[in-house]
C-alpha cells in the first residue's frame, strides 16, 4: 500500500515538473501564441507620449463611438483591436494619450477605487453579466462604450480577466483577456 502511494506521488511530481517546463508554450503547437493563448502581461502599459494625444472635442461635441475602437492590424494574424504581444508585453493600441475624448469622465472614480489587485498575480474569472455590467467576486464593472466592439467575443461567465491601471485616462482601468490577448477600458462600479 505504501509503495503505491509513493509511486502515485512520484508520478504527480513528474507530471507537474513536465508541465512547468513548458515555458509558456501552448499545448499542442509547441510555439507561444503571438497574441492571447493564455499569456498574461507582466505589467500594464506605459503612459502614451504627449505628442500623440488627440485634441479634445469642442464644447458640447460628443466623440463618435459608432465606429468603435479598432486599430490597424500591426502583424498578420493579429486582431484589429487593442491587444498585447505575448513575446514582449507590448500594449498595441494604447497610444491616444490623456486627452482622448472617448475616455473622458466628468467624475473619475465615482464609485471608489478598485482594491482587488493588479497585474498577473491577480487573475480573476468573470462570473456573469455583459458589456454594460459584469462582475467577478464582489467587484462590478462596465466597459467604455467606445470599446464595446472589442469585447464581442468575451465569455462573460468564464473568461479570465486581469486588471491593470490606466496611466492616461483618469477613472478608467484596463481589463485584459488572456484567452484573446485583447483589452478594453473598464470603469469600476464598486462592490
Amino acid at each position: 500500500m505504501k509503495t503505491i502511494l509513493v509511486l502515485s506521488v512520484l508520478i504527480c511530481v513528474a507530471a507537474f515538473a513536465q508541465e512547468r517546463g513548458q515555458g509558456g508554450q501552448q499545448h499542442g503547437g509547441g510555439h507561444p501564441a503571438a497574441v492571447g493563448g493564455g499569456h498574461v502581461p507582466a505589467r500594464g502599459p506605459s503612459p502614451a507620449p504627449a505628442s500623440r494625444a488627440p485634441s479634445a472635442p469642442a464644447h458640447n461635441q460628443q466623440p463618435n463611438n459608432a465606429q468603435g475602437n479598432h486599430i490597424a492590424v500591426d502583424q498578420k494574424g493579429h486582431p484589429s483591436y487593442p491587444h498585447v504581444h505575448a513575446s514582449n508585453d507590448e500594449w498595441v493600441g494604447h497610444s491616444s494619450g490623456p486627452n482622448d475624448p472617448h475616455y473622458r469622465m466628468d467624475q473619475p472614480w465615482a464609485h471608489g477605487r478598485f482594491t482587488g489587485g493588479f497585474g498577473p498575480q491577480h487573475v480573476f474569472v468573470m462570473a456573469g453579466g455583459n458589456r454594460e455590467r459584469f462582475w467577478f467576486g464582489n467587484f462590478y464593472w462596465d466597459i467604455a462604450p467606445y470599446d464595446y466592439s472589442i469585447v464581442e467575443g468575451w465569455n462573460w461567465a468564464g473568461d479570465q480577466i486581469v486588471i491593470y491601471e490606466d496611466p492616461d485616462h483618469p477613472g478608467w482601468y484596463l481589463a485584459y483577456n488572456p484567452r484573446l490577448g485583447t483589452y478594453a477600458h473598464v470603469e469600476y462600479l464598486g462592490n
